[in-house]
């Protein structure tokens, strides 16, 4: 069902039956009148237009690197397969490039239409497998990490708008924490091409993540080792 879908079919019904099911909720309980109903739409086509031109100049680039035009994925093959020690760490190269990729566009399901075919044009499916996977993997998570960073991601903008919190503080405050989890990927993303066992990457990029949390709280306990000593004695005074 999913490798035969039309996105733009699906988008424009899913976006009608969900007008459609808002109609029957709100409209019979007088939630909104039909006034208010029908002005929202303007607002709403406002608050997408920046997210579909995106989207849009990004399928586009995604057609401009296809094969028939500048055919990218061909050319980063041929790189590729002239050193072979190359493709081991390619996963970790297309990583980085889907989340600065993301970022600068804001979408991640553009970054992932340009990075898709890039991935399997370098790793044919049919005589490596593993690394095709493990490509596609990266390019996704790259994708979707730089797409939840990005100031102009859709994303971004709804979750800091239903949060109700000014919009860069929200872009501001999660990058820390998306960086932390950046960095931990980027690395098992190139143990995964080097081991090509999901099992054992899977225990490492826990084990990794584990570890850099353990090292970040020492870091932070010691840094502020005087607040925390401040906090303990009035959490004592507050339970006599």
């Amino acid at each position: 069902a999913f490798a035969n879908c039309d996105s733009s079919t699906a988008l424009v019904l899913g976006s009608f039956f969900t007008l459609l099911f808002t109609f029957v909720l709100y409209i019979p309980r007088k939630v909104l009148s039909f006034g208010q109903f029908c002005e929202a739409f303007t607002e709403g086509f406002k608050a997408m237009v920046p997210a579909i031109l995106i989207l849009t100049l990004a399928w586009t680039l995604s057609g401009v690197c296809r094969e028939e035009y500048l055919n990218i994925g061909g050319f980063v093959s041929s790189v590729v397969k002239a050193e072979s020690t190359i493709g081991m760490f390619m996963p970790a190269v297309f990583f980085l490039i889907a989340l600065g990729l993301a970022f600068a566009t804001g979408t991640s399901w553009g970054t992932i239409g340009i990075m898709a075919p890039i991935v399997v044009q370098v790793f044919d499916f049919d005589t490596q497998p593993i690394l095709c996977t493990i490509g596609l993997a990266a390019a996704c998570a790259g994708g979707v990490m730089g797409d939840h960073c990005s100031p102009i991601s859709d994303t971004t903008i709804m979750a800091s708008a239903g949060a109700h919190c000014y919009h860069l503080n929200h872009v501001f405050t999660q990058i820390p924490y998306a960086l932390t989890v950046a960095g931990v990927a980027f690395v098992s993303f190139i143990l995964a091409g080097i081991i090509q066992n999901v099992v054992i990457c899977l225990i490492i990029a826990c084990a990794l993540m584990v570890a850099t949390l353990l090292v970040i709280r020492a870091i932070m306990a010691k840094k502020h080792a005087g607040i925390f000593q401040e906090m303990a004695e009035a959490n004592k005074a507050l339970t006599k």
